[in-house]
This record gives C-alpha cells, sequence and structure tokens, in this order.
C-alpha cells in the first residue's frame, strides 16, 4: 500500500493536469494558510544536469519562473518574522510561502540571492558558520566537484573511471553514502590528497564567506538565521553539545556580522532529527523559532519551535511538483507513509 502511495503521488507531481486544477479548488476549502519551503544550493540550467549531485541544487530558471507563478497567483512572499506573525494575528493571513536555504555556499550569494531580488521578495539564509569559518569540511561539494571536473579519481586506492552524467550520479550516490557520519571529513582529506585536490582552494571555491554575508545582512530583502556551527544532527548530542551547537552559532553571526538573529533550522530536521528537548533547547538558546524539515502547512496557531519546511528537491522542475506543497498534500502524503 505504501509503495502504491508512493508511485500514485510521483505521478500527481508531474501531472499539471492533475495538480494546477486541484490547487485552485484547494484555495477554496483550505484557506489562509503558509508554507516554508527549503533547500541548499542553487544552479544554472545548462549545469544542474550535469552535476553528480544535483538533486541538491534547485534550478536557477525553475526558481525563477516559480517566483513568477507564485506572485501571479497572489501568493505574498515573506520572512520567518513576518509567518509568525501571521499565525498570532487577529488580522486576515492570506496566502503566504517562505523560502528558505539551508547551510549557505558560494551561490548563496552569487546565483539564488539576485533571483528573489529580481521579484523584490525576502529569503531566510539559514547560515552554518563553520563554513564561512573553513572549520566545516566541505566533502560533498569537493567530492562532486572532482568527480564533475575529473575524468577518473582514486577512492581507497581504487581508480575509478568517469564518463557520463548518469555514472557520475552513481559513482558519488556511492560513495556519499559509504562516507556520510563522523568519518566523512578524514575521508574526504584522504581523497583530496589520492587526487591531487587542494582541499582549502576547493572550500573557498564553494563556501560562502563573511565578506558576502557582510553584504548580504545589509540587504533588506535578506532575512539570516542560524543553522549551527557543525551541521550536527541536534538530536544525536547530549544537551550541553546541543546548546553550544545552537547558542555558538547564533553568537557567531551576531558578533561577526552585527545583528540579532531571531531564528533557527534544525539540521536535518524530520523526527529523528530534532524533538521537543530539542525545540526547547533553541528557546534557550534565545532564537525566536525554530524550523524543521517535516512537510506540512502553517496554519494559525502554529508552535514557533517546530516550523513544518517542505524542501524542494531538485528533480522536481514543475509547477505541479511545488503545488503538492502548496496544497499541503505533500505533507499529507509524508505522513501516510511514515517519512516524517
Amino acid at each position: 500500500m505504501t509503495l502504491l502511495a508512493l508511485a500514485a503521488a510521483k505521478a500527481m507531481m508531474a501531472s499539471s493536469a492533475f495538480v494546477l486544477p486541484l490547487a485552485k479548488a484547494a484555495d477554496r476549502v483550505l484557506g489562509p494558510r503558509g508554507c516554508c519551503l527549503t533547500f541548499h544550493r542553487t544552479a544554472s540550467s545548462q549545469h544542474w544536469e550535469r552535476l553528480p549531485n544535483r538533486d541538491f541544487y534547485v534550478d536557477a530558471d525553475f526558481l525563477d519562473r516559480f517566483l513568477g507563478y507564485v506572485l501571479g497567483q497572489g501568493w505574498d512572499v515573506v520572512t520567518i518574522s513576518e509567518a509568525l506573525r501571521r499565525t498570532t494575528s487577529a488580522e486576515p493571513a492570506g496566502r503566504y510561502i517562505n523560502f528558505s536555504i539551508d547551510d549557505c555556499y558560494r551561490d548563496t550569494f552569487e546565483l539564488l540571492v539576485p533571483v528573489f531580488r529580481r521579484h523584490n521578495v525576502p529569503v531566510t539564509l539559514y547560515v552554518t558558520t563553520g563554513i564561512p569559518d573553513g572549520t566545516l569540511p566541505l566533502w560533498a561539494a569537493g567530492l562532486e566537484d572532482a568527480l564533475l571536473h575529473k575524468g577518473h579519481v582514486t577512492v581507497d586506492g581504487a581508480r575509478i573511471e568517469l564518463s557520463s552524467a548518469g555514472q557520475r550520479r552513481a559513482v558519488f550516490a556511492r560513495i556519499a553514502a559509504n562516507w556520510d557520519g563522523p568519518q566523512a571529513g578524514n575521508r574526504y582529506a584522504a581523497f583530496c590528497a589520492a587526487n591531487d585536490i587542494d582541499i582549502d582552494a576547493m572550500h573557498g571555491k564553494h563556501a560562502i564567506s563573511w565578506d558576502m554575508l557582510d553584504v548580504l545582512a545589509r540587504d533588506p530583502l535578506v532575512e539570516i538565521g542560524a543553522h549551527t556551527v557543525s551541521h550536527a544532527r541536534i538530536a544525536s548530542l547530549s544537551p550541553d553539545d546541543a546548546l553550544s551547537e545552537l547558542a555558538d552559532g547564533r553568537l557567531r553571526l551576531n558578533e561577526r556580522l552585527g545583528i540579532d538573529v531571531q531564528h533557527f533550522a534544525f539540521p536535518y530536521g524530520r523526527a529523528a532529527d530534532c524533538g521537543p528537548r530539542d525545540f526547547a533547547l533553541a528557546r534557550q538558546a534565545g532564537f525566536a523559532s525554530a524550523a524543521t524539515t517535516r512537510k506540512g502547512l502553517v496554519l494559525a496557531g502554529q508552535d514557533a519551535f517546530s516550523i513544518p519546511r517542505n524542501t524542494m528537491n531538485g528533480a522536481h522542475r514543475s509547477l505541479a511538483a511545488m503545488e503538492m506543497h502548496l496544497t499541503g498534500l505533500s505533507g499529507a502524503a509524508a505522513k501516510v507513509m511514515g517519512r516524517v
């Protein structure tokens, strides 16, 4: 039954003929509501197809088209601060969307924020401070870059020839699954040494810098939030370590950028990654809100420390797929299939 439900959901996401008329009906039934959408990286259309980890990116041209679509449909694009205000206001909330970017890479500065500027709408950036500080190994970005630009790589002493884009995606998926975990940084360092990769230069190629963040912090369309120091899975840490990840990330942003960070997003963000203890720690760390990646809509009375967010998978480059989030259907499907 679960497989049938998943197949049906995928078919609906691919079908504008089904979903777009449904969106009109949903507006009449659901009325005022918010939807938080999140993703990580952005790439131009010409590069997206070739990327070994392309589902981690949203196509910048599709994002531009989607922003035009939602604005044309009468949705308001808002900050997290404004979204939370609407959940408690006695005034009509309307239909509103928050877009947030987790981690923050160089393309956040170079490609993503300019798309939002063109539409004159805000975007929320949840920054992992280990990225501009250079303390967090960007192993997935470095691995992907090597697979994209090299004809072969050496992994654990074995030479892997690289040919088609599809084969590069398969190699990336296999290596990333093997590396993922506490030893990923060490495995990546060994990989760089074996393949003559300057690990510091590679970091600089993909990481957002403090100079870039300084510029973004002064942009009235950019809301900056925190996303820990080291992108840790908060539920797996002791209370003291978890609180340090939350509080230290906020303090670093406040001191370095001269701002008062109010909002936080949990890395990973599903039910196993953050729970009631962690929501309480976010409040203790001085935040006004905390966001998850549990799918769903934002409605009146939403708990500010367990905000649902719907991930924009780069492979779903269709308005129909996005309407699944805007109508709450993706959240309902996730609950049915136990993906929370």
